[in-house]
């Protein structure tokens, strides 16, 4: 996808995002983030705008120095995020992506944190839909990019203290482009954007995979082939912040 693309999705997804959690009301269960009410979800992405709109906007070569915002009373929260998400769409905007900007990962650009920030907002779109009793999904050509995201960026850091995968995993999605080969070696993980029989292979729509990545739905929702306990195993490798 395209820096432009990603700036759309991220204006239309963090609209709706405000809308779903108005709808689902504040006080409803976040399921998939324990311990959090909609309140939480609402307050979270709050904070993440603010933070990667003060890391581009001042040109930042360093998290240190940040200030965190001081969290409102809950019926105080929408107006506060909407007013980030403003701030946040004008300076990503006007960004050159290939600004140098602090960033926890080995891409130090403001491309990265223009992708990021896509795509945390899209996943957590569906948490709210979700807390309100509704099942959107992802769209499938952001929801394919962020599954290459999660596997170059998240997954190296993830569950450290999980138990070695101990075989391949081929990820293919069936309704748009996207397949990923993922091997485990001694330095961590290895991917390779390619078609290749692996060890198990995971396959469903570009949504649900990426949903599986972040422990949103179950692997029991995608279709498994060959070794499921290697499956079960990289799948405890990912996580759902």
């Amino acid at each position: 996808m395209e820096i432009n693309e990603f700036l759309t999705a991220l204006d239309r997804d963090s609209v709706a995002f405000a809308d779903a959690c108005t709808s689902a009301g504040l006080t409803a269960n976040v399921e998939c983030c324990p311990g959090w009410n909609v309140a939480d979800l609402l307050w979270h992405l709050t904070e993440v705008q603010d933070f990667w709109s003060t890391m581009v906007g001042e040109k930042r070569d360093s998290w240190e120095g940040y200030q965190d915002p001081q969290r409102p009373a809950d019926e105080d929260l929408a107006e506060m995020y909407r007013t980030g998400r403003t701030r946040l769409l004008a300076i990503l905007g006007a960004a050159d992506p290939a600004m140098p900007v602090w960033t926890w990962s080995q891409d130090k650009t403001a491309a990265f944190v223009i992708r990021r920030m896509a795509h945390e907002t899209a996943v957590h779109l569906w948490d709210a839909n979700a807390a309100g009793g509704t099942i959107r999904p992802i769209d499938a050509q952001l929801a394919s990019d962020g599954i290459d995201e999660f596997l170059t960026h998240m997954l190296p850091g993830a569950a450290k203290d999980a138990a070695p995968v101990g075989g391949s995993v081929h990820l293919h999605c069936g309704d748009v482009p996207g397949e990923w080969t993922v091997t485990e070696g001694a330095d961590g993980f290895a991917v390779a954007r390619e078609h290749a029989k692996g060890d198990c292979a995971i396959r469903g729509t570009a949504n649900d995979i990426l949903l599986a990545l972040w422990r949103r739905v179950p692997l029991s929702q995608l279709d498994v082939v060959g070794d499921r306990d290697v499956a079960e195993r990289f799948i405890a490798h990912t996580g759902n912040d």
